[in-house]
């Protein structure tokens, strides 16, 4: 322990003080420890970060290295797929080539017959254009014969004209100087044809027809009943009002008059009904052929008989019956007996160009 200065000695006389350069050692000395101790703290800290800094840097390195092997994983297995991949491609592009080769050729071959073709096309085009004329010629001709036969046969004269104007149209379209004859001629005939009357064949033709298919389900004058006119009579009346009404009745019923200025109404049997329905018909497909052929006297003879034919023996109050007598009227006051002219002129003039042609090269 240290002396105290002003301690005293057990004797009771004061001590003596110690002297101040020997107490200043003493201060020295026990500072010195102190101060190596602190140092030696110091340095296991500085000791200890540097260790942990070290450890954290090596933590962070083994993160960073196993982040790049994993990187590094995932490249060459990407790189590994873009391989495969790369192997498909290749693959498909060697099929794709050997298939580009095998159509290359098979071009190449339809090629040389293409060529071939055109050849010959080309050879046949000028053939053609060798004999356009007289195919043209041809054509014309067809055409004028069909409508001479239906003028002829049919009395047509609208396809008759249909064919005039479809061959003029046709040697319009060659623009050729040497048909210009036959063109006139074509044009004469189509103006004759033109000024005749109008006669609508067509259309008569078509409402025999329509009659001849509603023939058998025309009501037939037997089958009609007459009506019956009586007051009804009610329950609620009494019976002295009832009784000279009734006895009214039944003299009214006694006696029938009845008119013999018109003809009775013929009964048939159904074999017999059907026979006149089959005759009536056969009729007007008859008149209808008479039209077609342009003759007037039977034609008038056809639809007059099937006129009387069903007054007399169908219903002359059913509505049908009486449109189709109006019918009847009004086609067999139809004048269809017209002089129909022909058409040889303009197939004279074709035939004759035909036959020129033919002698020319001669």
């Amino acid at each position: 322990m240290e002396p105290r200065p002003d301690s005293e000695s057990p004797d009771g006389a004061p001590a003596e003080t110690t002297p101040v350069p020997s107490q200043e050692r003493t201060r020295r000395w026990r500072f010195w420890p102190a101060r190596r101790g602190i140092r030696v703290n110091a340095l296991a800290i500085v000791a200890t970060v540097l260790f942990v800094l070290l450890a954290a840097l090596w933590i962070d390195t083994r993160y960073q290295i196993h982040n790049l092997e994993q990187e590094l994983i995932r490249k060459l297995a990407q790189a590994d797929s873009y391989n495969r991949e790369s192997r498909q491609i290749a693959t498909q592009a060697r099929d794709s080539l050997r298939d580009l080769e095998y159509r290359s050729s098979a071009l190449e071959s339809r090629l040389a017959e293409t060529q071939n073709q055109r050849l010959a096309l080309e050879g046949l085009y000028l053939e053609l254009s060798r004999s356009r004329d007289e195919r043209i010629l041809a054509e014309v001709e067809q055409i004028l014969l069909i409508g001479s036969q239906q003028l002829t046969l049919a009395g047509n004269v609208k396809a008759a004209l249909i064919a005039l104007e479809s061959a003029d149209n046709r040697l319009q379209r060659a623009d050729s100087a040497q048909f210009n004859a036959i063109r006139r001629a074509i044009r004469r005939d189509i103006e004759r044809l033109k000024s005749l009357p109008f006669v609508d064949v067509e259309g008569i033709s078509v409402r025999l027809d329509t009659l001849a298919q509603e023939v058998p389900g025309l009501p037939l004058a037997m089958d009609q009943r007459p009506v019956e006119d009586k007051a009804p009579r009610t329950a609620e009346q009494d019976w002295w009002i009832r009784l000279p009404r009734e006895i009214w009745d039944e003299l009214k019923n006694s006696i029938r008059i009845d008119r013999i200025d018109r003809q009775e109404v013929p009964l048939l049997s159904p074999s017999q009904a059907y026979f006149v329905r089959e005759t009536l018909r056969l009729r007007l497909i008859s008149a209808r052929v008479s039209l077609l052929a342009h003759e007037q006297a039977s034609f008038k003879t056809d639809t007059q008989q099937c006129a009387q034919w069903l007054q007399q023996y169908f219903n002359g109050k059913d509505h049908k019956v009486q449109q189709a007598l109006a019918t009847l009227r009004q086609v067999s006051a139809a004048d269809i007996n017209i002089d129909v002219p022909d058409i040889s002129s303009s197939l004279d003039a074709v035939r004759n160009a035909k036959v020129m042609r033919e002698r020319g090269p001669r």
